[in-house]
């Protein structure tokens, strides 16, 4: 009787929690670092116009002239860095903990972006093209390290709607960044101060995480005994074992790369970044030379989808909690907010392509939307890494990571050939088409193969193996009664 009662008192402390604790104080930390790394992420695609164009803009600082062929290459450079650190990434946060990569992440990215002013002084755009390279790799550790210190903070029900809020950091640092730049660049500031804000904002980052950041609750030195039994009970409740991830397994690459649905996962994750970036890269072009309105000079227009983003985050997260409440899976949760974040999109992005020239307000209503709604999939496949492995979500996230921006480089190359002639609507049907069409399949396959169950192979076989034969030959023991 008194197991039963223990077992109801455990479910309740569970359900309940303690209100606000140490762990959503991590997540408020890993929101605001992604608002400062996202700041510094974006800070270049406005300054390189009062960079280039400083005579009209600011005559009071040096202006680098710019070709549009060398444009192409400055704001590429930093993918360049940010896909290679992806998958070291992952493993590395894994070893030595989330804390210790974000924080150097961001550290270099800090200091980087400090610097931007005095490299254009020493070399032009040539250093700002090797600066940011350093810089997307110092970013390439973001995602996988948050995934790796959410998997080992947040119980799993809470899991989708505090990793949601984490990852809002991203669009409203380049809400911040959209929406002051401009304003920074014609001030007695002048361009500089954009770098100069964005990567002091990046260093009181870090000394703040550096204090009350932690990688997992063990290691937190303000967390409380009650808020560490809460996080275990949650985790080990949801599968009968403990969910806290382990950092001496060696990674199963084979596992991973055979398991249905990770590759459904990794499906769905592609081509979410194909639709995001053919929208983010392309969709300004589109309105420039087809519906003749130019978005990108337009500070508010350009935050708009951002603002939509972030906002509808918050009015997803409290479905979410609401279906919770019913008794369907988790597994329905995550297909139901990805086919939300994927076919609403699919669907506007075809509308995109048909909207008369003369309507182009529309135009700008069906892109925030595209780019709002789109925030259903942190509900989605941007968690599942979790839900399929604690052990290995970091892991997991820098692997699909990566191949999203293999996928995020290609998109804009295809459109090029695709689109030779930047005023045919015609031809840019056709790449809303393509888009549409990923959309589709890679969703598709995720509410077929999906899954929001904790995978075999999140534990190690060897160690499974052990625990086998120990048992076995602890059965085979004799057994002595006293005589």
């Amino acid at each position: 009787m008194a197991g039963i009662n223990g077992n109801v008192k455990n479910r309740r402390f569970e359900e309940e929690g303690t209100g606000l604790g140490v762990r959503h104080l991590q997540i408020f930390l890993l929101f605001s670092g992604l608002t400062v790394g996202f700041a510094m992420r974006v800070n270049l695609s406005v300054a390189v116009v009062a960079m280039s164009q400083a005579a009209e803009i600011n005559p009071n600082f040096p202006e680098y002239p710019l070709t549009e062929q060398m444009r192409a290459v400055v704001m590429s450079s930093f993918f360049w860095g940010y896909l290679a650190t992806q998958i070291p990434a992952g493993i590395l946060s894994r070893r030595f903990g989330g804390k210790v990569t974000l924080l150097t992440g961001v550290s270099v990215c800090s200091v980087l972006t400090l610097l931007t002013p005095f490299a254009a002084s020493l070399g032009g755009w040539n250093y700002i093209i090797g600066l940011r390279l350093v810089e997307g790799l110092g970013q390439g550790v973001f995602f996988p390290s948050a995934h790796t210190i959410i998997s080992a903070w947040i119980p799993p029900k809470e899991r989708g709607a505090l990793a949601t809020y984490a990852y809002t950091g991203g669009p409203f640092g380049t809400i911040i960044m959209l929406a002051t730049s401009g304003w920074i660049a014609s001030s007695p500031l002048g361009w500089p101060s954009i770098f100069y804000l964005s990567g002091a904002s990046g260093v009181l980052w870090v000394i703040a995480y550096y204090i009350w950041g932690a990688s997992s609750p063990q290691e937190s030195k303000s967390i409380s005994e009650e808020e560490i039994k809460l996080i275990e009970m949650a985790q080990s409740n949801a599968t009968g074992k403990s969910q806290q991830p382990h950092n001496r397994h060696a990674t199963p690459w084979l596992s991973f790369l055979t398991s249905g649905p990770f590759l459904a996962l990794i499906a769905t994750h592609a081509v979410s970044a194909w639709g995001y970036w053919t929208l983010l890269t392309q969709i300004p072009t589109y309105m420039n030379y087809v519906l003749g309105k130019d978005i990108k000079s337009n500070a508010l227009l350009s935050s708009l989808p951002y603002i939509a983003n972030l906002v509808l985050s918050f009015v997803f997260v409290w479905i979410s909690k609401a279906m919770q409440k019913t008794s369907l899976s988790l597994a329905f949760n995550r297909k139901f907010f990805n086919t939300i974040g994927t076919y609403i999109p699919m669907v506007l992005l075809v509308a995109l392509g048909y909207v008369p020239k003369e309507n182009d307000t529309l135009v700008v209503v069906l892109l925030t939307l595209t780019v709002g709604v789109n925030a259903a999939i942190h509900l989605g496949f941007q968690v599942n890494h979790i839900d399929l492995s604690p052990n290995f979500a970091g892991t997991l996230m820098g692997v699909s990571n990566g191949l999203a921006s293999i996928m995020s480089f290609c998109a804009p190359l295809l459109v090029g050939k695709i689109v030779p002639d930047k005023q045919s609507v015609e031809q840019w049907r056709w790449v809303f088409f393509i888009a549409a069409f990923f959309y589709f399949v890679g969703n598709g396959l995720f509410v077929l193969f999906g899954s929001a169950t904790v995978q075999p192979w999140n534990e190690p076989p060897s160690k499974s193996r052990r625990s086998s034969i120990y048992s076995e030959l602890e059965s085979q023991k004799p057994v002595n009664s006293e005589k």
